[in-house]
Parts: structure tokens; sequence; C-alpha cells
């Protein structure tokens, strides 16, 4: 049996060059589901994500879903795309193992955790403060860079993490600290600096944006502090949960969450394009 994709729509062009198209997923011309591809708005055309693939009941564990995949890498190559992303949510079993199989590496995670009504008390002597507008634009240049070099450390090209670093930080901070919805913090303990937190608002829950315990206060439990004040900043604001992103290999920051109560949403995948 021969699976092809089909296209049910025109290429679609998008602002800043980016590419999309959906199809059909048919085995010897039978429509058995459906994929949407396009290209990353994050970090360019030569981005390829599959944003949607669903293979109807009765065609399922049969390969189709893994040939589809197969054939869209192929749509992606004739794009001129480099790499190609796919997200899958953690309860997928069969799209895991899939994904595995085909080549694809989890470069990041989306954890989560649901918050009651009272927030978290803080380590004895520890308090949160905002951050002050001197202390932003060093914080601001810190935080861009160690976010582009965690991408650079991923294989992602530098010129292209770089870009995708001040993309995200003038998209996500327009106003800077006083940006609506948007808490930068300090974490002092007893009167000493040990640690900054930026949590926003994103859906109706908190997102933990960057999360960091100075290097000369390290290993000394002010890590779990500053995810309890995120914790106590979202109920405070009225949110009803909390989540961040976890990039593969940092394990000691996936045992805090996990000890925390967070749990894995999303697995976010990659594969590089011959």
């Amino acid at each position: 049996m021969t699976t092809t994709l089909r296209p049910t729509e025109p290429l679609q062009h998008g602002a800043g060059g980016t590419r999309s198209r959906r199809y059909q997923v048919c085995v010897n011309s039978r429509p058995v589901g459906r994929i949407h591809l396009d290209t990353s708005p994050s970090f360019g055309d030569a981005v390829a994500r599959i944003l949607d693939l669903h293979i109807e009941e009765p065609d399922r564990r049969r390969g189709r879903g893994t040939v589809a995949a197969l054939a869209a890498e192929e749509v992606a190559r004739g794009w001129g795309c480099k790499r190609i992303d796919v997200s899958v949510p953690a309860e997928a079993e069969a799209a895991l193992r899939a994904a595995t199989a085909l080549g694809y590496v989890v470069r990041n995670r989306l954890m989560g955790k649901a918050l009651g009504a009272h927030a978290p008390e803080l380590a004895a002597g520890s308090r949160g403060r905002p951050l002050t507008p001197t202390e932003y634009d060093a914080w601001l240049e810190h935080g861009k860079e160690a976010y582009a070099q965690s991408w650079i450390s991923r294989g992602v090209p530098e010129a292209e993490a770089r870009a995708k670093a001040e993309r995200d930080y003038a998209t996500l901070l327009p106003d800077g600290p006083t940006t609506e919805g948007v808490l930068v913090s300090v974490l002092e303990h007893q009167g000493t600096r040990v640690g900054t937190l930026w949590v926003a608002e994103r859906e109706g829950m908190g997102f933990v944006y960057d999360v960091e315990t100075e290097k000369a206060h390290r290993g000394r439990g002010h890590g779990r502090t500053l995810m309890l004040l995120a914790e106590a900043q979202a109920v405070a604001s009225g949110w009803t949960g909390i989540r961040l992103n976890v990039f593969a290999g940092n394990t000691p920051a996936e045992r805090l969450y996990e000890s925390l109560g967070y749990r894995t949403l999303t697995h976010h995948f990659y594969k590089d394009l011959l």
C-alpha cells in the first residue's frame, strides 16, 4: 500500500516569510487522516514544524502516522528546511515511541502544576522583591545571552539563536519590567541577593520564563525557594496553575520540579534534515 500526502489548500505565506500547508494523509488515494506542516515563526524558514498529525481510528497501529511523518520531512526538505520540530503530548505514548523511532530527539519539555488557594511559604530568612529599574538592564542582557547560549549548546546555529533571543525578549517584555502581566523579581536571603525570577501570565496561568540562582549562592536550596516564590506570586495573581520549560539534560532542574509536584505535559522534539 502507498501512503501519500494530498494538499487540501494552496501553500500559505505568512508574515516574515513563513509557510504553511495542510494535507490529507491517503493510502492508495483513500483519506485516512490529516497533517499540518509549517515553518517556524521563532527560528525562521529553515525550520519546519509538524503542527498536527491525526490518523483515523480504523487505520491506526498500521504505520500510517510514521509514513506520513516521513513524507512531511520530504516536503520540508523541498522547502529548503534544515530541521523539523514536533511537539507530542506526554500521554500520547504511541506518538512518543514513533518520534523516537524516527530519530527525533527531545530538546525540552513543558511541565506544569495546578495551584490551590493558599500560597506556599518561603524558606526562613528569604523574601522576594521587584527588580529595580537600575537592575533591569544588566538582568536583561544577561538573560538574553544565557537564553541564546541554551539554544546554541543544543545545536541551533549561533545567528539563529541570538536572533530568537532578541525577538522573544522584545515580544515578551515590550515595556520592560512594567509590561502588563509580568513580574520580574529578586530573591533575597538574609538581606543578600541570591537569585532572580521572571513570571508572567499566559492563558490564565503563570509561566516561569526564567529562574536563576546566582553562582555564589548555588547548592543552598535557593532554587526551590525561587520556585515557591513563583507559585506564591501566581496564587496572589489569581492564576490557576503554573508552567515552565526545562531543557533536556538539565537533571538538577528536572529533579527539583518533579520534587515540587510538576509533571510533564508536552515533549518538544527536533530532527536535523540531512
